[in-house]
Parts: C-alpha cells; structure tokens; sequence
C-alpha cells in the first residue's frame, strides 16, 4: 500500500514511518519541521523519504498514486492550543479538513485521522466509549471533534474515514516528547530523583504506549474495509487507566532513590476513564504490548544507556510549547506559523 503520512518526523511519526516500511508499505512522508531539532537517540532502521512542507500547502499532486493518507501533523497538545488558538484551528480543523477533501478528490480510499480521548473531557460515570458525548475543554480538543465531525460527512463507496481516539501517549522515542505525564515524570525522576506534584493526583488518565499506537495504525490500514469504515476507535486497554497519582507512583518506583510527593487539588479538572473494548473486540490483530511499568521501565533503560542530562531533558526541542516559542521569538516562523525563510 502507498501510505502518505503527515508529522513522519514527530514523536509517534518517527516510529510509524518505519514501523510500515517494515510490514512492507511503502511510505511517504510530509512534516513542516518544527521539531527536528529534539532528536534523543538513533532508534530506527528505515527512514521514509520526507518532504518539508506544511499540511495546509499540499498540493493535490502530492497525493497521486495514493492509496491511504494517516494524518498526525497538527499542533500537538492543549499548551500549544493556548498559545495561539486562532491557527490551532487552522491548522487543526481548517487544514485537517483541506487534506481530506483533496484526499478524497485524488482517489485516496483510506483516511486515518489522529483524534484524542481528550475530546470527553470531564465525565463521570462509567468508562466512556466511542458512543458517549465528547465534552472538549480545549481549542485542541475542540478541533478533533470538529475534524471527526466534517470528514465523518465526507465518507462514501470510495473514500473510508477512521478516526483513532488515542489515549494518553507515553514511551521513548527518537524525536522525544518530555511533555506528557509519564515521559515528564520519568526524566524528572532521572535528573532530580524527586517527583513534586502540585495537585493530589486524583483525576483518572487513560495512557497508551508510542509502539502501540503506531501498532493500532498498521491494524487499520491491513483490517478488511467494512471493519474500518467511518468508524472511531478509542486507542489504548482499559487495564491501562490509572489515577495520575499512580502513574507517579509506578514512575518513582522504577528509578531508584525517586522521592514523591503531592500537593491539594490542581488547576487542571479534565477526568475521565476510557473503555477499549470496540477496538480491542473489532480490529484484527490488535492488542496493546505495553503498560506504565513496562514503559517507564523502558525510559529508564534509554536514559541509562544515553546518560541523559538535566539540559538534555529540559531541552525546548522536546518540549512542544518551549520550541514553537523559541521558533517565534526568533521569527523562524511568522503569525500564521509558516516559515519566514
């Protein structure tokens, strides 16, 4: 399959990419660069070949031949969403929604875009499932639902949509990211051996390793039609909702002489526990290989063999916030976020 693949140089992109050359796809990828510099260890074998563009400048010519787009490159978390909300959504919703249509008008059958669990939000209740109302608190969750919204409608006898609800993502990779809870917790245990939460840790996070979800992309791009059509897949195993407080708890407990601590309630409600079943019952070949101790076991491996530092972890490049930053203050990148050379 000819597989078009947007963000190939991102946190999950960079393990995607060769994760598909190696089942026998062949890869290409679109990345607009922001994050080259972050680059924590050589862990890949293939490399795809990658053009630098933005997503909201491909061009139809750039999806000839193309059998199936997997869309990850859109501004990655609620942070950044707060920075500068007006090109959160376009590129988000604006230009999601473009590379779809032009998808669909050069033939492509397959479409897999890469939503969030974070579009429910705060729930209470049982376990939410792909039927339970979304609830965004955020102009990045926000934009997932519109995204599912629009290019749900969009699905026909030729063009098959899905729509991948991953958990919370964790575990190494090359192109690292130390801002999402547990790759935070874990470096903050490497290079101060103490764990300080400000909050009591109490709201409920469904996690999903990096391979996993890589893995749960494959499954859908090989699943026969009729299981994958216009369909959303909350990504990740039920086992693997934890309260933010045991996530820390395992952390400190693989890195030795790790101190930990909690504070009063936190500023941050978004709650909510996550039920797997649909993807885990319907897409054939998927299960997830992970967990928070296989993978916090594993950063501690990598930091290891690495010798990480404290300015390796606090490095903007592995940080999403800090590095669109530095790239504006800069002015490496104008007011809509194109590069300014």
């Amino acid at each position: 399959m000819n597989v078009l693949v947007t963000g190939t140089e991102g946190y999950i992109g960079s393990l995607l990419a060769p994760m598909l050359i190696q089942r026998g796809h062949k890869v290409l990828g679109v990345d607009t660069g922001f994050y080259k510099v972050g680059w924590l260890y050589n862990g890949t074998e293939y490399t795809a070949k990658t053009y630098n563009k933005d997503i909201r400048r491909i061009t139809p010519e750039d999806l000839q031949d193309v059998d199936a787009v997997v869309h990850m490159a859109e501004l990655s978390n609620d942070p950044t969403g707060q920075l500068a909300p007006n090109i959160t959504y376009d590129i988000n919703h604006k230009g999601s929604v473009r590379l779809a249509e032009l998808a669909k008008a050069a033939g492509v059958r397959r479409f897999v875009y890469m939503s969030s669990c974070s579009v429910y939000g705060v729930a209470t209740g049982n376990d939410v499932t792909e039927e339970s109302a979304v609830n965004p608190q955020t102009a990045y969750a926000e934009c997932k639902t519109l995204v599912e919204r629009d290019v749900q409608a969009m699905a026909d006898d030729s063009f098959s949509p899905t729509f991948m609800r991953n958990a919370t993502a964790f575990g190494a990779s090359p192109r690292m990211r130390f801002d999402i809870v547990l790759n935070n917790l874990a470096g903050l245990a490497w290079t101060t051996k103490e764990i300080k939460m400000t909050s009591d840790g109490t709201p409920w996070r469904p996690l999903v390793h990096v391979l996993d979800i890589c893995k749960a992309i494959a499954c859908v791009l090989e699943a026969p039609r009729d299981i994958i059509h216009n369909q959303i897949f909350n990504v990740g195993d039920s086992a693997n909702n934890y309260r933010v407080r045991e996530i820390a708890e395992i952390v400190a407990d693989v890195f030795p002489g790790c101190q930990l601590s909690f504070g009063d309630n936190g500023s941050d409600n978004r709650s909510y526990r996550v039920s797997f079943e649909k993807i885990n019952k319907t897409l054939p070949g998927f299960k997830c290989d992970w967990n928070a101790l296989s993978g916090a076991q594993q950063l501690f491996n990598y930091f290891t063999l690495i010798d990480m530092s404290t300015e390796t972890f606090l490095f903007r490049g592995f940080t999403r916030l800090k590095q669109l930053e530095h790239l504006i203050n800069t002015q490496q990148i104008d007011e809509n976020f194109f590069w300014t050379y």
